[in-house]
């Protein structure tokens, strides 16, 4: 524990004064219930899929219980792989890469343990060993290669033409996440953000300005 102070501002200088969100970032159950507990809301890690974003919710909403808190006023907020292209092999090929270095990554972490966010993908380690020994061999291009479709599919990215996005958007949104901290991969990323602003998010805004 610590404690930090802060000079104050001068009194004459007008600044915005508003209350900062804190979240807690984690993948376990004790902090997941701490920031129901404790703070405005939870982050999730890369290869968050809907299931662990059910499992999260269920843990930060019980913390939030715990403490008397309402847990509907609490944020749960996910990075999750993406790329978009108007034709849908070409845009899933970036999160595909993507999700190759995060899987080969979990293999040289856990060396075997149990690991929440690849049993709530349904993956296995011996379906991603494969894919850190072609990161190991020949790379993040080798180590895309050996991301087969099936194991592209459980990690559930943002990934394909627009419609496709909008839909897998709307099953994390129905799975309980409020906020989509998007990790965008592959070529031509600026184009691929203004293809996301253009013709994805105004489904999302009108949708919310509907449902108001």
């Amino acid at each position: 524990m610590f404690s930090a102070e802060v000079p104050p501002l001068k009194p004459e200088v007008h600044v915005a004064r508003v209350r900062t969100p804190m979240y807690f970032a984690g993948t376990g159950p004790v902090l997941q219930r701490m920031a129901g507990s404790h703070t405005d809301g939870l982050l999730t890690a890369s290869i968050t899929t809907p299931e662990f974003v059910r499992y999260s919710r269920h843990n930060m909403e019980e913390g939030a219980r715990q403490a008397g808190r309402d847990p509907a006023q609490l944020d749960l907020g996910s990075v999750i792989v993406g790329s978009i292209g108007r034709d849908s092999r070409r845009g899933r090929d970036g999160a595909r890469e993507m999700a190759a270095m995060y899987l080969a990554n979990k293999v040289q972490n856990i060396k075997g343990s149990a690991d929440v966010l690849l049993q709530s993908a349904g993956l296995t380690f011996d379906e991603i060993r494969p894919i850190a020994d072609a990161m190991e061999q020949g790379g993040r291009k080798a180590a895309a290669r050996a991301v087969s479709d099936e194991v592209f599919e459980k990690v559930k990215p943002i990934a394909g033409t627009p419609n496709e996005c909008i839909a897998r958007i709307q099953e994390y949104r129905d799975a309980g996440c409020t906020h989509i901290m998007l990790e965008v991969w592959g070529e031509d990323r600026e184009q691929q953000a203004k293809l996301f602003g253009e013709a994805v998010l105004p489904h999302f805004r009108s949708a919310s300005a509907t449902s108001r």
